[in-house]
């Protein structure tokens, strides 16, 4: 049975690369008639939802790029969600943890049923198409943070940090991208509903990262430590980053488990090294 993978941007072309018996559209997912007739045509049993705006180089493109992020990540969203649920086609949507902001209301971080405090336009969408996806039948919505990845890429996170000349040193949740893939396979086998954290157990400061991109991949790296609040004050940023520690309860009562961060983290950084050192898409200080 197909799955049918919606957009080929960073996360889009991993999934294709990575899910077996897949189909990739890039359709408008914002036209309800090219919507249904990618569907018709390839007659999947799940859609997984890779398609979006995100901003480059970063989220404050979206600052500035408001009626387009709104369309994609509203308006598309919910003509895809509308298209699949007249076929009773299961749709699993990638969401965003940055929708919260700050330190949770309970211990162990932000609930999945928590109430979000979305600051930026970018994390404003994505939070606007959660409420109603939410309530919908067959629907699960994948929330993942800072995607962490061993392939040398601009969305991922270490090829992004290794970059910034100023990094700010803050407790994150983050998913590392093996990680994810294989939770969207389980998702997938067992029809999961509602939203998901998915985040690998525990959290991770910049600085560890970068100690061990150091470490692994470039030993001579520096890089100067910042507070967050001097990344608005420098002009370093237009919106405020969401900072935030995610728990992952749902997926718990699944059973699905995914590699605690400090495990995942250093064998993610070690097989980067290898891409590095072999060459790679990379993004350097002042490109």
């Amino acid at each position: 049975m197909t799955t049918l993978i919606i957009g080929t941007g960073y996360l889009g072309t991993r999934f294709a690369a990575s899910l077996a018996a897949v189909a990739v559209s890039t359709a408008d997912i914002c036209d309800p008639a090219k919507v249904a007739e990618v569907l018709d045509r390839v007659r999947p049993a799940a859609v997984v939802n890779c398609a979006g705006k995100t901003g480059r180089p970063n989220v404050d493109w979206c600052e500035s790029h408001q009626d387009e992020t709104y369309r994609a990540n509203v308006v598309g969203t919910l003509v895809l969600a509308e298209q699949c649920r007249k076929r009773g086609i299961y749709l699993l949507h990638l969401g965003s943890g940055c929708i919260f902001y700050g330190d949770s209301p309970h211990p162990g971080g932000w609930r999945e049923d928590d109430i979000a405090n979305p600051v930026s336009f970018y994390s404003r969408t994505k939070y606007a198409a959660d409420l109603v996806l939410s309530r919908l039948p067959g629907v699960a919505i994948v929330r993942l943070r800072m995607p962490v990845d061993d392939r040398p890429h601009p969305r991922n996170l270490i090829t992004k940090l290794s970059a910034y000349t100023s990094v700010i040193d803050v407790e994150n949740s983050v998913t590392v991208v093996e990680d994810l893939i294989s939770v969207v396979e389980k998702l997938l086998a067992c029809r999961g509903e509602g939203i998901f954290h998915v985040t690998n157990p525990g959290t991770m400061r910049h600085r560890d990262l970068l100690a061990l991109y150091q470490e692994l991949v470039d030993a001579s790296h520096t890089y100067e430590r910042i507070d967050e609040d001097a990344l608005l004050a420098r002009g370093l940023a237009v919106a405020p980053r969401s900072n935030c520690v995610l728990a992952s309860e749902r997926l718990e009562a699944l059973g699905i488990r995914m590699r605690p961060i400090d495990v995942a983290l250093r064998e993610t950084v070690a097989r980067y090294a290898g891409a590095h050192h072999g060459g790679g898409d990379l993004v350097r200080k002042g490109e």
